[in-house]
């Protein structure tokens, strides 16, 4: 028997913006469809006409596109197996709900909205199976004349899967090994709607992966109850040898205490739960997103790769090629991952840290002339050499170096009280005069001469630069004292001590 070419898909609804989980179930896939050479598909789920959001679609897509996981085939993509929109593919699912139907496999059940709630009231924990089903109105229960007749007068229906009781079914599932479900617990799932001509989920979802030649179904934990289900479909097709291979990711769980990750998680903890920012076309409201949050996507991507998955090494930062390179299913964990939002910051710091001085001045210079001010390239890029190993995101520069750019106005209460002392006037107007006379106004050229008249006066040091800082940056903050001032040059160096000496008195 030859192997099957490795194909895996990644099956969004378009029904809002893209959880951060669904991005990282689509990059596990695109790891493993990489890792072996095979095809990442990228089809929508969209028979649930009632939830679909505008928009989404394009939203899903942008994401993808920012982050860097790219599909060969579906939606926008192309490809030998489409339509890759369900909602495009009423008529291919019609024939397969025909073939159940005349095969006995499945049956239409007319019961109303209504006759379903009367019965989960008068039978608790009702379930629609072989000990129900002869009560309630089907196909089964009711004579052929009055199916047709109601057929004729256009009564809406269903399709529902008839499931025999007394079943073991085995998945096996290539992360928590062989899982067996009793028949007995599983319902007769709605297959068919005719009310949109549409099929469920679960009838549509297995169609699509039998024709689309699916090998691997990877998909969320919440998705594993049903896997049961589409075991006894694919046989009730008599699809067994093209079955997929199931692996069901564990949830993200929240930061802080018990259950899944949720957007209020994100928004009582302030990090964001969606790749790209969602503007909602019903309520107005503004969720934020990863990428304008100020995320590198290659930090996004690695963060994401390492909840619920482990390479077994110490390894922590990973460029895509890598984790293609590293990525094995079965190291993936069963227990959920708990979404540590704070070890993705430390992640985009250290993108930071492994990006280019240049890379982070072109992001940072349009920050600094936002702010007012007119700077060449050159001295952007000085600062981000200094500073940049402070901040975990660009946008943090700002106010953390926009001292270099704009002299203080003010000075910090607290670093005053603290570090301005009743002879630290005298010793900055002294401090003045040493740097007037220096004609090398590099580090090496202030520091030895600086030096060496604090020696020469007996003054302490730290009393000296302290109150230094305090006149030049307004706080207590910076890199070295000489940095600063080469940087800013002689006048303007003396300019903010003279003025610093005239405020603080």
């Amino acid at each position: 028997m030859t192997e099957r070419k490795v194909r895996v898909r990644f099956a969004p609804s378009p029904t809002g913006p893209l959880h951060i989980g669904g991005v990282r179930t689509a990059l596990y896939n695109y790891l493993f469809a990489r890792q072996h050479g095979g095809d990442l598909v990228f089809r929508i789920e969209d028979t649930d006409s009632h939830r679909f959001v505008p928009g989404a679609e394009e939203y899903i897509l942008e994401s993808f596109k920012w982050l860097g996981i790219t599909f060969d085939e579906g939606v926008s993509f192309g490809g030998n197996h489409g339509p890759y929109r369900q909602s495009e593919r009423r008529e291919i699912y019609k024939k397969y709900v025909n073939q159940l139907l005349s095969n006995g496999k499945a049956y239409i059940a007319f019961d109303t909205p209504e006759e379903l709630e009367a019965k989960r009231q008068e039978i608790q924990n009702f379930q629609y199976d072989a000990r129900t089903r002869m009560q309630m109105r089907n196909s089964l229960s009711l004579p052929k004349e009055e199916v047709d007749r109601l057929l004729d007068d256009g009564k809406q229906y269903v399709v529902r899967f008839l499931i025999e009781p007394g079943l073991e079914i085995h998945v096996n599932d290539l992360i928590r090994g062989e899982v067996v479900v009793k028949s007995d617990i599983l319902d007769d799932k709605v297959l068919y709607k005719s009310a949109d001509e549409l099929p469920t989920y679960h009838l549509a979802n297995i169609v699509d992966d039998h024709l689309m030649e699916i090998s691997h179904v990877i998909r969320g934990e919440e998705w594993l109850p049903s896997a049961p289900l589409h075991v006894l479909l694919y046989r009730a097709f008599g699809w067994e040898d093209t079955m997929p291979q199931f692996a069901h990711l564990p949830l993200l769980l929240k930061p802080e205490g018990k259950g899944k990750l949720s957007k209020r998680d994100g928004d009582r903890l302030g990090f964001p739960v969606f790749p790209l920012e969602w503007h909602d076309p019903k309520s107005g409201e503004i969720s934020s997103g990863y990428r304008e949050s100020g995320y590198f996507p290659e930090a996004v991507v690695n963060f994401l790769a390492l909840l619920g998955w482990n390479p077994g090494t110490e390894q922590e930062l990973f460029s895509l090629e890598e984790l293609v390179q590293a990525f094995d299913i079965s190291r993936c964990s069963k227990a959920g991952a708990k979404f540590d939002y704070q070890k993705g910051q430390w992640f985009n710091h250290e993108y930071i840290l492994r990006k280019s001085d240049e890379e982070i001045a072109d992001l940072f210079a349009p920050i600094v002339a936002n702010n007012g001010v007119d700077e060449s390239m050159e001295r952007v890029l000085q600062v981000v050499h200094m500073m940049k190993d402070r901040v975990s995101f660009v946008k943090e520069l700002w106010p953390l170096c926009s001292f270099f750019f704009i002299p203080p106005t003010e000075y910090d209460e607290k670093t005053r009280k603290k570090r301005w002392k009743e002879f630290s006037a005298q010793q900055m107007t002294e401090l003045a005069e040493v740097l007037q006379g220096i004609d090398d106004f590099s580090i090496e050229g202030q520091e030895h001469i600086v030096f060496k008249w604090v020696e020469d006066m007996g003054y302490k040091l730290g009393d000296v630069m302290n109150a230094f800082r305090l006149c030049l940056v307004g706080e207590g903050k910076g890199p070295g004292m000489f940095d600063i001032s080469a940087f800013l040059g002689k006048e303007e160096t003396l300019r903010r001590l003279h003025k610093a000496i005239e405020i603080l008195g």
